[in-house]
């Protein structure tokens, strides 16, 4: 025992040494540089992290980073993790130059082994870097052009009626029902991915049981916060690779392993195993090179998998799976939450969309069809404006670098500075969200929900790059989101079955909503009552004409 506790003193006291030794050395070289002013320290080990990576706010109220924007300007510096300084920036101009130079600006390693925690050791694109990540997109890309997005609609439809017929079920005979949207945005979404991306039938919307175990993975996953609104998790996550083993080591012997943890370990699992059985089955049958006849993602993979000209290992083609299956239905579910609480709040603009969409003659519209009511397309993009699924994107710097700027920032001894000298190492924080919410760009409103602004879009948006309507949304430049047109359409159809058959109300008073912010990155909505817990009660009745 008492040499068991020794290793543990030991290991301990190495860490405290050497991340005392970084702090000084960079706190020598913060007062040497030129960073921008920002808010004190709460405390060395978090720093203002607690802040920004957890907590909640009341719905339509501002957020830490929001505040801090206000006081310090487009750019500014917080505490981070052992003494550290992290920028956080809205301004356009740095935003387009890291965009640009994602060679030199790359995710972080904290970011970087937090996904790996969940996805397995293998690189899939979302970790991916440099010509790795390039070969990697060249490989999945295909998976969604237009005519491939054209061709997966009807499953959009197909799902989102099975999901419509479910709520209609619920409405009593007073006339209205509850449901809880979060619940079942995130099944059809996951339903929708597994076959249209994998041919796996999750059966989520239709096993309350939870019988299959992935489905019942990612419910754990993505149902309850745990972790992610932890501050503990990056903190652990920024530690070295041996440090982080023994503490997972030591923690596991003591019986906490975390549900996120064995929920991670069980979607690899499956993967693997979906992985084998899939490429097995084609090894047998004998379709390879060009003669592949599909074009949805696991056939992409395991072809690149199976290939002698563009090789991706193993571990690399199953680490794409959860990738996908996680990215392609929590964002997507998050912002169909946001529109449908919108809708709530907003009869008026529920009243509008209801007519414009009854207005079209056929109950499965094909994508031109649905890409051609301006409302309809108004409101997603105010909705993925104002409730992007990403409200924040993280890089470090390779090197030393001068980041231009559209606005100049005041250093900690009060110099004004035109430019941002940045070093080798440095972490960055884009706001995005605030970026959305600017009201230089945006005007006066900005902050409030009104779709109508994007049938008169401001002159200023035009600045703000992306792959999508002029919106941070899904990203730009190399690293844009490859599934923007999935999302897009997926919410599209959601919002058309479900506004032909429901009107929706809210099931709590708005007082008793609250914005929970999950991992710095996603904001989601939430009761004050049960503030861990992400819920969004909803009442609905039949729509009538």
């Amino acid at each position: 025992m008492r040499s068991a506790t020794n290793i543990v003193a030991s290991v301990l006291a190495s860490i405290v040494s050497y991340y005392l030794l970084r702090t000084v050395c960079r706190f020598l070289l913060r007062v040497s540089s030129s960073l921008p002013n920002g808010p004190s320290n709460a405390d060395w080990l978090f720093g203002n992290q607690k802040e920004i990576w957890s907590g909640s706010t009341g719905l339509g109220e501002p957020n830490p980073l929001d505040n801090w924007h206000e006081i310090y300007g487009r750019t500014f510096t917080a505490g981070g993790f052992f003494g550290t300084q992290r920028i956080y920036s809205k301004d356009i101009k740095a935003i387009q130059h890291i965009m640009r130079n994602d060679q030199l600006y790359l995710k972080p390693p904290v970011m970087r082994n937090i996904l790996k925690s969940i996805l397995g050791e293998g690189t899939s694109i979302i970790v991916a870097e440099r010509e790795e990540h390039k070969i990697q997109r060249k490989v999945m890309n295909p998976a969604f052009g237009p005519n491939e997005i054209r061709e997966l609609t009807s499953t959009f439809f197909e799902k989102s009626i099975e999901m419509r017929d479910i709520w209609n079920s619920r409405i009593t005979a007073e006339g209205f029902g509850k449901i809880d949207s979060v619940y079942w945005l995130s099944k059809v979404t996951v339903d929708i991915i597994g076959l249209t991306g994998f041919n796996y039938h999750f059966n989520a919307l239709n096993d309350p049981d939870q019988t299959n175990e992935l489905n019942r993975a990612f419910t754990t996953m993505f149902r309850s916060s745990g972790g992610w609104t932890s501050p503990w998790m990056p903190l652990l996550a920024a530690l070295p690779q041996t440090v982080q083993q023994f503490i997972r080591a030591f923690v596991s012997v003591l019986g906490y392993d975390t549900a996120i943890k064995s929920s991670a370990e069980c979607i690899q699992r499956q993967c693997r195993e979906l992985m084998m059985e899939s490429k097995a089955f084609l090894a047998a049958t004998g379709e390879k090179d060009n003669g592949w006849s599909t074009k949805n993602l696991l056939s992409l993979i395991l072809k690149s998998n199976m290939s002698s000209n563009t090789p991706m290992s193993d571990v690399d083609a199953i680490a794409q799976i959860p990738t996908f299956l996680i990215a392609g239905h929590d964002t997507t579910s998050l912002a169909t939450n946001w529109a449908l609480l919108e809708l709530a709040l907003h009869q008026d603009i529920q009243s509008k969309l209801g007519e414009e969409i009854l207005s079209v003659r056929t109950a499965m519209p094909n994508v031109d069809e649905l890409n051609a009511l301006p409302y309809l397309d108004a409101f997603v993009r105010e909705t993925m404006r104002l409730h992007s699924p990403i409200t924040t994107l993280n890089r470090v710097a390779t090197q030393d670098d001068i980041i231009p700027l559209t606005y100049a920032f005041t250093d900690r001894n009060g110099i004004v500075h035109n430019e941002l000298p940045v070093r080798k190492g440095q972490l960055i924080h884009l706001t995005l969200h605030q970026v959305h919410t600017d009201k230089s760009l945006w005007g006066p409103h900005a902050d409030e929900f009104r779709p109508d602004r994007w049938l008169n879009v401001p002159n200023g948006v035009q600045a703000i790059p992306g792959v999508w309507s002029n919106l941070l949304t899904f990203w730009g430049g190399t690293h844009g989101c490859m599934g923007w047109r999935f999302s897009v359409t997926e919410m599209k159809v959601f919002l058309f079955v479900l506004l032909r058959s429901f009107h929706f109300e809210l099931g709590v008073p708005k007082d008793e909503l609250t914005v929970l912010k999950m991992a710095s990155i996603w904001q989601r909505p939430s009761l004050k009552s049960a503030p861990m817990k992400t819920e969004l009660p909803l009442i609905i009745r039949p729509f009538k004409v």
